[in-house]
């Protein structure tokens, strides 16, 4: 690619942010649900596709702790899919539960974030959305297998963006949302079958920390996690099926809602 090529790129690029993009036919839509559904459901997969969910869950943490006013040290990703946020400031009080409270309902809010994007049409300005966010948890990320996986995810998106056809933009775009979303649930199960296995708790675990910081049972934490979850994906579904529902997103859509007719 050329300079002249590479600034025309730039420039459509930059123009779609700022429009809509057509929608992609139904079956699209629904083959993309169908296998975010299988990359959950499918544990050797899943193995390593959880590692998208671990990034969003410590981005999450990590977030939290820049809005209450923590200093935020450190992100760390492993390569079984676990991760650790190390932030700096009060041991309790409200902004250490908010930072730990942040971590599971994390990935199912960003994919309702995506959904909403997604189903007002704004399918490049979700992808480079997902870009910034990456970005953001890279340069915190300390260890090697982090950087790398950050960095490979990142550089994914961004080449889908900038070679890929509008169809396999769309398709990609309408994956990561679907997934986050169906993946909102799952680390949530695992959570509180680590605490059973446990004897009802684990004591490193978020929902024994807020435990601890709170004096809520550990259990109702899960519970909330679980509810978050399963809220998003409905709310999330629903905006990814809007074409084919004809349900309207206002505000989020060049096109205005139609007026409802008196009965």
């Amino acid at each position: 690619m050329d300079t002249a090529e590479f600034v025309d790129r730039g420039a459509s690029i930059a123009d779609r942010l700022t429009t809509t993009q057509a929608a992609p036919p139904w079956w699209l839509v629904a083959a993309t649900a169908a296998l975010a559904l299988a990359f959950v459901g499918f544990t050797p997969i899943w193995r390593l596709a959880r590692a998208v969910v671990t990034i969003a869950h410590e981005g999450g943490h990590a977030l939290l702790a820049l809005l209450t006013g923590r200093r935020l040290n450190s992100i760390t990703l492993h390569s079984d899919t676990s991760g650790l946020t190390v932030s700096s400031g009060k041991p309790y009080g409200l902004g250490m539960i908010l930072t730990a409270m942040a971590g599971y309902p994390a990935p199912p809010l960003v994919g309702l974030g995506f959904a909403a994007l997604l189903g007002a049409h704004r399918i490049t300005l979700m992808l480079w959305v997902t870009i910034a966010l990456l970005f953001a948890v890279l340069i915190k990320v300390r260890n090697i297998y982090g950087l790398f996986t950050v960095f490979a995810l990142g550089a994914a998106v961004f080449a889908v963006s900038w070679f890929g056809t509008d169809t396999v933009q769309a398709g990609f775009a309408y994956l990561g949302a679907w997934f986050l979303l169906f993946a909102g649930a799952r680390p949530v199960i695992e959570l509180q079958r680590t605490r059973s296995r446990r004897g009802g708790g684990a004591r490193d675990s978020d929902a024994d920390q807020l435990a601890r910081l709170t004096h809520i049972p550990g259990l109702l934490w899960v519970l909330v996690f679980g509810a978050i979850a399963v809220g998003a994906l409905i709310v999330g579904a629903g905006l990814l099926l809007a074409d084919a529902s004809g349900m309207c997103i206002p505000h989020l859509s060049d096109s205005a809602c139609p007026v409802p007719t008196a009965p």
